[in-house]
């Protein structure tokens, strides 16, 4: 298993468990709400029938004990209407609403008990009450703690999404800026030593063409260029961390060059073909463009198990004034399910991959050249197309008749 699948496998058993954990949380909060609203409501029918008995015991001195007893330690706001609906009394609203002061009188917010008997209609069935030959109901809503301890498990799920969220994006963006900063220095150092052996064969090359007269060989014009492709190679790696001078290009031109070099280096049974607008140009930098198309045509020539081809076709779309290099092979294709997995460090079908070569090619042209690139389509056993998105260099103005 590769890195990138370790990693993502860690991040959904890690994920499963937070959800986890947060579902045990409701469902242990919901339990209690449960068993207080059933204390709630027992405590209410306790009101009604010490409410039925008052009316008829209040002269008893004992009675009237248990009965400020049970109202001072109800917590639960109620509401009693009458037979035709209206209401006739009141417990533990708030006092500012049923019963304040104005120009010298005692008023009440009619609205607020409309309201309230609404909200307690809709949680709560009524007790039906007969104080002295008369029919009342008795309506009760939650307690104030009981609506906040409902509530409460998904206010805290929320702030420890939010927490979980923040954190992951500063990790992010330090494991981030962390693997930019070896990027860097590996990139560098690798394009360090490789000036030395470079310039030493070079040195090797030009004594071997006075030594043996060869100035025409063709094996030595081989040597020579593949000399001055470690040199483009070692310009590649120097300037990975700086900002690269973009300038201004034909995409064919530069496409078509680096094929003329790359399939004389690949098997015979693979066949390169390039189309398209010819004229298309967009600012690149060249050393680096060509690392993208040089990965590109790797991954698709190791792709294809025997013969097979692979073709460039460049797009150029006036409208959003862009071009689009496709790059198609007929190999043996990505699952759907691994689009974006590709592009990840680590991510690899072969066995002595290191799954380096995609995710440095989208850093290259994402970063460098502000530019997109995906897979536009594959199909298992068909082949595969990435597709590069680049800004052209020619501004194009729509022509008036």
């Amino acid at each position: 298993m590769n890195p990138y699948e370790k990693k993502r496998r860690w991040k959904f058993f890690l994920l499963f468990f937070a959800i986890l954990i947060g579902i045990a949380s409701v469902f242990y909060t919901d339990s209690f709400v449960k068993k207080m609203e059933r204390e709630e409501a027992d405590q209410f029918h306790l009101w009604v029938r010490i409410q039925e008995r008052s009316m008829l015991l209040y002269d008893n001195d004992d009675f009237r004990t248990i009965v400020e007893t049970v109202r001072k330690n109800t917590k639960t706001p109620v509401i009693m209407v009458d037979s035709a609906g209206s209401i006739s009394s009141f417990f533990g609203l708030d006092s500012t609403k049923t019963n304040y002061p104005t120009d010298s009188k005692l008023t009440y917010d009619s609205l607020y008990f409309v309201h309230q008997l609404a909200k307690m209609k809709a949680q709560h069935y009524p007790d039906e009450m007969n104080i002295i030959g008369r029919k009342f109901k008795a309506y009760y809503r939650d307690s104030f703690i009981l609506t906040q301890l409902r509530y409460f498990p998904y206010i805290q799920m929320g702030v420890i999404f939010l927490f979980l969220l923040t954190a992951y994006a500063a990790f992010s963006s330090s494991r981030r800026a962390e693997q930019d900063h070896v990027w860097v220095g590996l990139a560098k150092e690798t394009a360090h030593q490789l000036g030395t052996p470079i310039s030493s064969l070079m040195a090797w090359t030009e004594l071997m063409k006075s030594k043996f007269d060869a100035e025409d060989d063709p094996l030595i014009a081989e040597m020579e260029n593949d000399i001055k492709r470690l040199e483009i190679i070692t310009d590649r790696f120097s300037k990975i961390g700086s900002k690269p001078i973009l300038e201004d290009h034909t995409v064919y031109i530069v496409i078509s060059n680096f094929i003329s070099y790359f399939k004389v280096r690949t098997s015979d049974k693979v066949k390169f073909s390039i189309t398209g607008d010819e004229q298309v140009r967009a600012m690149l930098n060249v050393p680096l463009f060509d690392w993208v198309i040089e990965n590109l045509l790797k991954n698709a020539a190791n792709a294809i198990e025997n013969e097979g081809s692979i073709s460039v076709n460049i797009i150029e779309n006036l409208a959003k004034e862009q071009v689009f290099i496709d790059v198609t092979d007929t190999g043996k294709g990505i699952p759907r399910s691994k689009f974006d997995a590709v592009f990840q460090p680590g991510y690899t079908t072969r066995k002595r991959g290191w799954g380096l070569g995609l995710s440095l090619t989208k850093r290259i042209v994402e970063n460098y050249h502000s530019g997109e690139i995906f897979v536009k389509e594959s199909e298992i056993g068909k082949g595969t197309t990435f597709r590069i998105i680049l800004k052209s260099s020619l501004t194009y103005e729509p022509t008036t008749a």
